[in-house]
């Protein structure tokens, strides 16, 4: 059953929001559903990983040995001297 709701929020974020609807061929009101739906969904327990991401899982290996906060730490250190 769809129960209306009103909202106060920032004119801008509003345009935006409605602008970012128009591009993907939907309401503004089904984007925040879905959006709450998201929030409030106990069921979901993992969030659907985009296909793009899955496939850069695991593709960058690091050296164990190596000490990369040192090694930044290091690298900042030089760059602001």
């Amino acid at each position: 059953m769809d129960t209306k709701l009103t909202l106060k929020l920032d004119s801008e974020i509003i345009q935006e929001a409605k602008l970012y609807a128009k591009e993907s061929n939907t309401s503004l009101s089904k984007l925040i559903e879905n959006y709450l739906s998201a929030l409030t969904n106990k069921n979901q327990k993992k969030r659907k990983v985009n296909p793009i991401v899955k496939s850069l899982t695991g593709i960058i290996s690091l050296d164990d040995k190596k000490d990369y906060q040192e090694s930044y730490t290091k690298y900042l250190i030089d760059k602001y001297k």
